[in-house]
């Protein structure tokens, strides 16, 4: 019987490795089906079609691929939504806002840390990083990974929004469009940024806006080139949504009160005090993100975070989830939305009381924001900031309508603030503008929306010179501008430029070894480094040019005497602006890196640097 057995279980085994095997040699067969048929359409794509014709052509795909992922995202959030507040008890619903926050954070942090086992960052950050270190290459998981998440986090009353993740999944989706089509990384770039505007325009239904974000936020260079498949990116997607979503804008709001020349005083005040509350907003921001960075173990972060989430939304729960609902309610002039299952509930008839809370919503949603984000949760900063923005334009005309003998329409600045907002915290005002304007169809006030969005931004830029979405990447010096020169130095890794072609000598040598290593080496340099690799110092060739012909010095002259520490050399960490720079103050051509325990790694030439520099700026641009 055992025997049998185990002549059986052989048997099973061989079947197994025999089908497995033709498993894999069905995929392999498959997969070069692929890659011929792959290489034969890019072999026709260039004898068929011109650069700009393909361009066009990815530029839809990118606004179809990311009008979808909006479609995708905003439906997965919905019905997560319609879930959890189906499964709530009306009898706790009030105390239930303490622990919904804390479930969807929670399972938001397993599914990553235990299913998509990589890091899930936070939108537009991680599209930024991806285009300065990355050569405009997204993780692949986040073709789906920000989908999940966010639902999880904002569907379960997270107080953040789906901007980020969209623009995420998007703009991973044009990554994947660029590896699958072999791009270079010109054409990458822009067909991120069709991706990123595309997202824009699908959640929001703002075509324009859309196309404003991808050059003020992500910072594409909005060119002759540029802008045709920028224009179909963002037409594809909001088509997508029309589609999926109605043609309904985000924000209907009525103007019963055109811009009047006496309300201009006040539209600039509003712009100052949008920009301290975006001033704020960022310094919060950084605060928590700081923090919770120190803090090592998800866990801790998960429970600090969450229940201090839980905490304020269930003093505040206008601050749960979103906040659209009430952003509506706020632009329609009915400010229920401050009371409604709250504590404060009896107070809803008491002026006083509208004004704290309204002061109070707009200083702990920033607060609650950071606290969703910390403990683990991901999500966008757009519906927060739009949130802020229409409290405080609306606290704002409260006030003045209150102390002032003249009374300006409180709706009106509710929207504006929104736009103040935008441009102060994003420091993107001309986004602010058209997205304000685009997504509540409120054009007639335009003039009103470039007044207040352009003082927010001069105030916020005076104390806080980056984005909460740009100052990590600022803070590592890997952020992209609008200068290119910058760019393309950042672009530049040190590492790649070092040459080792150098003859080392030891400071034992003598000059007799230093005139064998000239004949055997086309440098006039040689870094003289120890036995452990610790550079000691190098030996210029101009510098003992007469000694080499005075044979009779050969063996009595050391290395030691002749060599010389530099005054200027390279670390391997250092960035392409900080080489750059000591080139120009050093007047040198070749300088010598060495790392931070002193170990000789190589030289750096300018000639190098400049070769490298003009090829990676026909690399990034565009004619």
């Amino acid at each position: 019987m055992y025997n049998y057995d185990n002549n059986n279980l052989t048997q099973e085994v061989e079947s197994v490795i025999v089908s497995y095997h033709d498993v894999l040699l069905l995929l392999h067969a498959k997969m070069s089906i692929t890659l011929n048929m792959m290489a034969r359409f890019h072999r026709w794509r260039k004898r068929n079609m011109s650069e700009r014709a393909f361009l066009a052509v990815m530029s839809i795909l990118a606004g179809l691929f990311s009008g979808m992922a909006a479609v995708v995202l905003k439906n997965t959030v919905n019905i997560t939504y319609r879930l959890v507040d189906s499964l709530v008890s009306q009898e706790v619903h009030n105390y239930i806002y303490f622990a919904l926050p804390i479930i969807g954070v929670t399972l938001t942090v397993l599914i990553i840390k235990y299913v998509i086992r990589r890091n899930v960052t936070h939108g537009i950050p991680t599209v930024l990083h991806g285009i300065s270190k990355k050569k405009g290459r997204i993780s692949s998981h986040n073709l789906i990974s920000s989908v999940v998440t966010s639902s999880l986090t904002v569907g379960f009353g997270g107080s953040v929004g789906l901007e980020g993740p969209t623009v995420a999944t998007g703009t991973a989706w044009g990554s994947w469009l660029a590896k699958t089509f072999r791009l270079n990384y010109k054409n990458t770039i822009l067909i991120l940024a069709c991706a990123c505007a595309g997202a824009m325009a699908a959640i929001f239904k703002a075509p324009i806006a859309a196309i404003v974000f991808a050059v003020e936020v992500i910072m594409i260079d909005l060119t002759v080139f540029s802008l045709v498949p920028l224009l179909l990116s963002s037409a594809t997607a909001v088509v997508v949504s029309y589609l999926f979503l109605g043609k309904d804008v985000l924000y209907p709001f009525q103007v019963t009160q055109t811009f009047e020349l006496h309300d201009l005083p006040f539209y600039i005040l509003l712009g100052i005090v949008a920009g301290f509350v975006s001033v704020y907003f960022t310094k919060v921001y950084m605060f928590f993100s700081d923090f919770f960075d120190r803090l090592k173990s998800p866990f801790t972060r998960l429970l600090i975070g969450g229940v201090g989430l839980g905490g304020i939304i269930f003093l505040f729960p206008a601050l749960y989830g979103e906040g659209y609902e009430s952003i509506n309610s706020g632009l329609a002039g009915n400010l229920e939305y401050l009371f409604n299952n709250s504590l404060f509930y009896d107070l809803r008839e008491e002026f006083w009381a509208i004004l704290v809370l309204l002061g109070l919503i707009i200083l702990f949603k920033v607060v609650a924001t950071s606290l969703t984000f910390g403990a683990g949760g991901i999500g966008g900063i757009f519906a927060p900031t739009l949130f802020i923005g229409v409290n405080t334009g609306m606290l704002f005309a409260q006030i003045v309508n209150l102390f002032s003998n003249q009374k300006i329409n409180a709706n009106n600045f509710a929207l504006i603030g929104m736009a103040g907002l935008i441009a102060g915290v994003l420091h993107a005002p001309l986004t602010g503008i058209f997205l304000i304007a685009d997504i509540s169809g409120g054009y007639k006030l335009f003039v009103p929306l470039m007044i207040t969005a352009t003082f927010a931004y001069i105030v916020v830029r005076t104390f806080t010179p980056n984005s909460v979405y740009h100052f990590q990447l600022a803070r590592r010096k890997e952020l992209l501008t609008h200068d290119k020169d910058a760019n393309v130095l950042q672009m530049m890794e040190v590492r790649e430029l070092i040459e080792k072609d150098f003859g080392k000598l030891s400071p034992d040598a003598t000059l007799r070894d230093l005139t064998v290593a000239i004949s055997t080496n086309h440098r006039d340099l040689f870094p003289v480094v120890d036995k452990n690799g610790k550079m000691l110092g190098m030996v210029k060739m101009d510098d003992v040019r007469e000694l080499i012909f005075k044979q009779e010095l050969y063996d009595k002259v050391t290395i030691k005497e002749l060599m010389y520490m530099p005054e200027y050399f390279i670390n391997p960490d250092d960035s392409m602006e900080v080489v750059a720079n000591k080139f120009e103050s050093s007047g040198r051509y070749n300088l010598a890196v060495i790392d931070k325990e002193g170990r000789y790694e190589g030289f750096i030439s300018r000639a190098r640097v400049f070769t490298r520099y003009r090829k990676q700026i026909i690399d990034v641009s565009h004619v």
